[in-house]
């Protein structure tokens, strides 16, 4: 049907797509390969489940990028969004959900909504005619990809990404480690107390790195190279890059004062965020890893306060697969050589739960309104949503285009403020001021089909 949006991929981009589009009066098809076809990550077949970390990091929107896109989902009607507020766990100035109940409550959203039906299997083709948005991810299945790349006639690129283990909150001894968020952040005691923190003395860290160094890892297939993502590096590729680089990333101990030495400085801490609303799992922060089963639970239990730690998770590492979008979409995020095809999420080079989502929602909203014989511009660029689409769409050099993040680098600047360090608070607030009315008024036209 022709009338129809097809919507390949029930992930972040994919269910905020399909709520977006089904929102403005048109007819969706989720097309969703889960459970039939499992994915290394996925654990289950619901819609919009979260495969690595449970956060969408800071929820600031004057200060940070991220939260600034928060910000514009939530004025969007995002499904994501209010969904994450619902299910939302401490996590100092950041946005962590509750993994299961978020990705239930994403499903059963989309599964009453008058305008959605899902489709359970795999699609294995770019079709010819109709309208589909693919929003697959960076777990792509082999079969979707090697089609993806005849048509677009270029290898589709790859880097791994890493996920972080999971411990059990019974397991870890509360005499060793304490409760913290970094500087104390956050206006409630709940946010104030968010991270749980064990501490190590420069012997234990020292040993700690010789471990990660020396420990089993996972092994590429010939062919494979690692290009990895630098937002998700494995603590052990860290390490290798210099012994004290950990120290200065996920495992930096400003900010923090153990309660059982107050009068001794940690040399590096290990913080830990809560993963479910029960608080009876917690997740390594940043250490996400390639290192095998064995040896994981043989360094993780060198961790003060871990020794005999138990874990509902161990890390792993997958294959994440994007395009070379500069080359291959236009700015209405559809594929150049198949104008009927878009396509959404991390598999356009965006790195992130929320710029993934966020590239739904505008996937959505603009394949939904050609359907509708109508057309929208693409945001402005001085927008979150529009800095992300503009750099996926011809902004990024193509010859070293890699996934990233939103960042305030993106944004075009603004006139008349202070460059470096000293200036930034004021320019961080200026340009999210800025994006603020920017998108509102994108978003005011559309109001009367939303």
């Amino acid at each position: 049907m022709t009338d129809t949006l097809h919507i390949v991929g029930g992930g972040m981009a994919g269910s905020e797509a399909a709520w977006q589009a089904a929102n403005m009066g048109v007819q969706v098809v989720i097309h969703e390969m889960r459970p039939q076809v499992g994915t290394f990550a996925h654990q289950t077949g619901l819609l919009g489940e979260m495969v690595c970390s449970n956060s969408f990091r800071s929820d600031d929107s004057e200060q940070n990028a991220v939260g600034l896109l928060h910000w514009e989902m939530r004025a969007a009607n995002g499904l994501i969004m209010a969904t994450a507020d619902k299910h939302r766990l401490p996590a100092g100035g950041a946005l962590a959900v509750d993994r299961d109940p978020f990705a239930q409550t994403v499903t059963d959203t989309l599964m009453e909504h008058p305008n959605i039906s899902v489709e359970y299997g795999e699609i294995t083709e770019l079709p010819q005619s109709g309208s589909w948005i693919f929003a697959t991810g960076p777990l792509t299945s082999s079969t979707l990809g090697q089609a993806i790349a005849a048509e677009t006639g270029a290898e589709a690129l790859a880097f791994f990404d890493a996920i972080a283990p999971i411990v059990y909150y019974d397991s870890i001894d509360m005499e060793r480690a304490w409760m913290q968020s970094r500087y104390d952040k956050g206006e409630t005691e709940e946010e104030r107390t968010a991270y749980l923190n064990c501490p190590m003395d420069k012997a234990q860290y020292d040993a700690f790195i010789d471990a990660l160094l020396a420990a089993d890892k996972t092994e590429f297939h010939e062919g494979e190279t690692a290009g990895y993502f630098d937002g998700c590096l494995p603590i052990e590729v860290m390490a290798e890059r210099g012994r004290e680089t950990l120290r200065h990333g996920p495992m930096k101990p400003v900010g923090l004062t153990n309660p059982h030495q107050p009068d001794v400085k940690a040399h590096a801490v290990v913080q830990l965020r809560r993963d479910n609303k029960l608080g009876t799992l917690y997740n390594i922060v940043g250490f996400q890893t390639k290192m095998k089963y064995g040896a994981q639970t043989e360094v993780f239990k060198m961790i003060p306060g871990l020794e005999n730690a138990s874990f509902a998770r161990l890390g792993g590492i997958h294959r994440n697969t994007f395009l070379n979008s500069p080359t291959l979409l236009d700015g209405q995020m559809r594929l150049r050589s198949r104008p009927n095809v878009r396509f959404a999420g991390q598999i356009t080079g965006v790195e992130g739960y929320v710029e993934s989502a966020a590239m739904g929602l505008l996937a959505g909203r603009m394949a939904a309104a050609e359907l509708l014989g109508g057309s929208l511009d693409t945001p402005p660029a001085t927008t979150a949503m529009g800095a992300l689409i503009t750099h996926i769409s011809g902004g990024a050099d193509a010859k070293t285009f890699q996934p990233m993040n939103v960042n305030f680098g993106l944004f075009p600047p603004v006139d008349g403020l202070k460059s470096g360090r000293r200036g930034r608070k004021d320019r961080y607030k200026a340009y999210t001021d800025r994006a603020k009315t920017d998108w509102q008024a994108w978003l005011a036209p559309q109001a009367a089909i939303a």
